[in-house]
This record gives C-alpha cells, structure tokens and sequence, in this order.
C-alpha cells in the first residue's frame, strides 16, 4: 500500500520492509561481534519496539537472555516529555551487560530515563540499539550504540510504531503526509 488511513491522519510509504530487513541484519551482526562474550540481558522496550526485538533477536547468535518494560511517553503525535513505566524490570542487573532495544529514539529521553535506572540497578555496561534514529529531534548527550538508520523529523507508524495505539501492524513504515 503506498497510503494508509490512521484514525484521522493519512500517512504515505517511506521505510519498505527489504530495507527495514537489511537494517536489522546489520545491527545484529554487529551486536554478534561486540558482545560475543558478555551474554548480555536484551531489555525490550514495549510497545513499539516488539517487532524490531522480534526480527533482531531472531539474528542474535550469541547467549543471551531477552527481558521486556513497558514505557510511555507520547500522546497523539506529540512527545509529553514525561516517561511513564507502566510495566517493571524483574532481573537483577549487578554486573550485566545490557543491551536495551528501542524501535525510534527521538527527543531521547525516555532512553536517558531508562539509563539513569539501569546504572542505579548496578548494570556494568549499557548499550542502546535502535531500529530508527531522529538526529534532528535528539536533545539528549549519551551515545547510540547501534543505529539502523537515521531519519528525518517525522511522524511515523508502522512495524510496530503507532498513532494512538493503532497503526503497529503495519511492514513497513509510513510517514504522516501534512
């Protein structure tokens, strides 16, 4: 589909699945090489991120283990600034290597939340992989570790992103057409 309806906004093909395909395979590799030896703890963020963590996490060839939290922090299509977690963190994090997997970061700071939580939890190193990067839009100063391609400031759904919880079931991904 080149077009798509979501409640009241249309949104038109940008990212095609090949390419959101080939992005998680690069990623994945390089995560294979850097941490073959730290049997690193994947800490999905819900909900955007469970088809990037899905189709990553198929690729990763190295011991692992794969936990998940559920955090908020848009409205509509517009950041609030405020991170909500709505579902916790079990696993003891005391000298582990954790990789925490996001499908966008933007403004990035629902990511610099999360890694002021992971250094207070004792995590010996964090590491940040992203399907989706927003350079434009990042206010933040910490390091993404892995990046599956940078793109511009828009507003997007699809492969798991939303606009007001619809929209996620999406191949590929779109962007919203002003």
């Amino acid at each position: 589909m080149k077009t798509i309806r979501v409640h009241d906004k249309e949104f038109s093909i940008f990212i095609e699945n090949k390419k959101i395909v080939d992005a998680v395979t690069k990623v994945a590799g390089q995560i294979n090489s850097d941490l073959k030896s730290k049997n690193p703890l994947f800490l999905v963020i819900l909900n955007g991120a469970f088809m990037f963590a899905a189709d990553l996490l198929k690729k990763i060839n190295i011991p692992c283990e794969i936990s998940f939290v559920k955090l908020s922090s848009y409205t509509g299509t517009k950041t609030t600034s405020t991170v909500r977690e709505l579902i916790g963190l079990d696993e003891v994090l005391r000298g582990r290597t954790v990789v925490i997997v996001e499908d966008i970061i933007d403004t990035g700071i629902t990511m610099g939340v999360t890694i002021e939580k992971l250094k207070k939890l004792e995590a010996t190193d964090v590491r940040i992989v992203t399907l989706l990067f927003k350079p434009d839009a990042f206010r933040m100063n910490y390091e993404i570790d892995y990046v599956g391609m940078k793109i511009p400031n828009d507003f997007i759904v699809g492969y798991g992103l939303d606009y007001n919880g619809h929209g996620r079931n999406y191949a590929d991904i779109y962007k919203i057409i002003e």
